[in-house]
């Protein structure tokens, strides 16, 4: 049965049958509930809100920008400073040769962006046969119809299968802790060797030719767990993908931003 606060609200909430936590206010790790209650963000809101709650130097540069204007629609001929500056600012040490950046509301807009790019990047080369994308199981880049496409959950998937596209292969993710043999004895060397094997078997069964990219997680942490590859494995990925020409998307959402120590994986 719904609970009464979700039947009244016009809010269409998550979970129906239970009444979601009201927060008034939060501060640093904490949100606060009109309850008076504190409870801690673990999840950052999730992973978006790293720099915590009410941080006054973040709320007054809001309050500066909001002073001079509110918004600049990059459809058009357009840009602004601040953006300009945001954009030096994350490619500054070119992180693995990159150079351009695409401001997107959320990670699911951003992997719509990355497929979409991929295309875009193969019919200017002249090679428009490039539709497939080879993702991972057990991974997810977000929950517009595109990212779910791309993404190896197989419960959030069967629901809308009818709409999802058939240009998508998948391939095991490297879960040293689960998919180790030998009771898990086996080496990194061995292990990360039948990853390639099975992602170079994927490639020929599609046809390399027709392969626009490889889509992964760096550090993953939605479906699979908060789970890091073995060394070698994303340098293997890389390997086998400039060995048939695909491109190589990383989807940075948990490890990228300092989340995990560095700007970049």
């Amino acid at each position: 049965m719904a609970h009464p606060t979700v039947i009244d609200s016009y809010i269409l909430h998550r979970n129906m049958t239970s009444e979601p936590l009201k927060v008034v206010s939060g501060s640093g790790i904490r949100y606060f509930l009109d309850s008076g209650k504190a409870i801690i963000d673990a999840t950052g809101g999730p992973s978006v809100s790293i720099l915590g709650h009410s941080q006054p130097e973040v709320s007054q540069a809001i309050i500066d920008q909001l002073a001079k204007i509110q918004y600049v629609y990059s459809g058009a001929p357009l840009t602004s400073e601040p953006s300009e500056e945001l954009a030096r600012f994350l490619l500054q040490d070119h992180p693995g040769g990159l150079s351009k950046a695409i401001f997107v509301n959320s990670g699911s807009e951003a992997t719509d962006a990355a497929i979409k790019l991929a295309t875009q990047y193969w019919h200017e080369k002249g090679q428009p046969q490039r539709t497939y994308i080879i993702s991972r199981k057990q991974s997810y880049h977000g929950n517009t119809i595109g990212a779910l496409c791309v993404s190896g959950h197989e419960s959030r998937r069967e629901f809308y299968k009818d709409w999802l596209s058939d240009n998508v292969a998948f391939v095991d993710p490297c879960y040293a802790f689960r998919a180790k043999k030998d009771g898990g004895r086996e080496t990194d060397e061995a292990y990360v060797e039948r990853l390639r094997e099975q992602l170079e078997d994927t490639f020929g069964a599609i046809g390399p030719e027709k392969v626009s990219a490889f889509m992964a997680e760096p550090q993953s942490g939605t479906v699979l767990g908060c789970v890091t590859a073995v060394p070698g494995y994303f340098k293997m990925v890389r390997e086998v993908c400039d060995k048939y020409g695909a491109l190589l998307i990383l989807d940075e959402i948990i490890c990228g931003m300092g989340k995990t120590g560095t700007m970049h994986a």
